[in-house]
């Protein structure tokens, strides 16, 4: 899941982390409230869950309450196009509105769980800003990492290690290696998946301040953080990404246009991984799970048809826990409410699947029946294919 900067940043300081004041404004004459507040000059940041807002026009600076009007009122309310966003933007519906901080360098801070190293690593570069991804695509020397144990934590050692590594003077050595347990412990406390700081800034008297903050986190255990769960804002995400976390489906809008209905997520990755290789694409990634029922089979199945984008349906079953017949009666439950004008391609195997493709047989749908994934791959993209003329 993730949150807006303001809901971040709010966080961060809750574990001693330097954070500019500031306020949320949802029109423009609260931004020129908040602004008189902290005392005219201040920074103007939509509030989207997207990066690279800069080099979109998403970020303004002001330098009195007027100004600070005048520029809210032109960013509340556009479609705000980054290269983090869909090409048709995003909509922004409220800014945050910070004091401006005069600073000179900027720094990057991040941690992320590294799979391969089973575990959390911190990342930080003397080259933050509006280009660290540049930076880790072209000079990745650039990046100092520290693998975290999970057991004992950061230790002081690797923060003072990676502080050295951005050139910071010795004065700021310790602050920096502090700041970074702090972010750690935040990370760790709020079962984050990721928690960056870019950029972090060094001010006019030599303060480390988080001058913006991204935190996601883990889905799985949200369970045990109600206050994070309330801080969600559905009309930041994909409509039908919402519409599956109702019947707790595992579903990500992609950007193909052969939407998959499968059980488990290795089968799921693997089947995206086919699409790809018979020269076509994904639009999603869906996984019903091991032990759904018709009900939640027939839910994924109308989410998966409503997207728009979708040319041909795959589904592809392996029969466990779930059985095939269970998979193709929700499948059948869901095509009595809807018009389905777009090729399906089934692959069954395992428990009862005869019974399934039976109930595929009986129902009138036109199902194309494939023997194996690779079979199934490649119906669907030759329908795909013939569906675009």
């Amino acid at each position: 899941m993730k949150i807006h900067e303001y809901q971040a940043k709010g966080i961060l300081a809750e574990f001693s982390i330097p954070v500019p004041q500031g306020g949320l404004a949802k029109t423009a004459s609260e931004a020129s409230g908040i602004a008189a507040g902290l005392g005219g000059k201040v920074v103007i940041k939509a509030q989207v869950h997207a990066g690279g807002r800069g080099k979109g026009g998403g970020i303004k600076t002001a330098s009195s309450p007027e100004e600070a009007e005048r520029l809210a009122g032109q960013l509340i309310g556009m479609q705000l196009v980054t290269p983090q966003t869909p090409p048709q933007g995003v909509n922004v519906r409220s800014v945050l509105v910070e004091e401006a901080v005069q600073y000179g360098r900027e720094l990057y801070l991040g941690i992320i769980v590294d799979a391969a190293a089973g575990g959390p690593v911190m990342m930080v570069s003397a080259a933050g800003g509006m280009d660290i991804e540049e930076v880790a695509a072209k000079t990745p020397e650039k990046i100092f990492k520290a693998h975290i144990d999970p057991l004992i934590g950061l230790q002081p050692f690797q923060g003072r290690k990676l502080a050295y590594g951005t050139g910071l003077p010795q004065a700021q050595v310790r602050p920096a290696a502090d700041l970074m347990a702090n972010l750690y412990q935040a990370f760790q406390a709020k079962d984050c998946s990721l928690a960056e700081i870019n950029p972090l800034v060094i001010t006019a008297d030599g303060k480390l301040v988080a001058l913006d903050a991204k935190l996601n986190f883990d889905d799985n255990a949200l369970y045990r953080h109600p206050d994070i769960r309330e801080m969600r804002d559905p009309s930041e995400e994909d409509p039908l990404e919402v519409e599956a976390s109702k019947y707790d489906v595992s579903y990500i809008k992609l950007s193909g246009s052969i939407g998959c209905l499968v059980n488990g997520a290795g089968l799921a990755m693997a089947t995206m991984d086919i699409i790809k290789l018979m020269g076509s694409e994904p639009a999603n990634f869906l996984d019903v799970g091991g032990g759904a029922s018709t009900e939640k089979v027939a839910n994924a199945f109308k989410i998966l048809v409503s997207d728009p984008s979708v040319k041909t349906v795959l589904v592809n079953v392996f029969g466990g826990i779930l059985r095939c017949d269970i998979v193709a009666t929700g499948i059948v439950e869901a095509a009595k409410e809807l018009d389905i004008r777009v090729p399906i391609v089934v692959a069954m195997r395992g428990t009862n699947v005869e019974q399934g493709k039976q109930i595929l047989a009986d129902s009138g749908l036109s199902v194309i029946l494939a023997s194996d994934l690779n079979d199934a791959a490649q119906k669907a993209v030759a329908a795909e294919k013939s569906q675009r003329g």
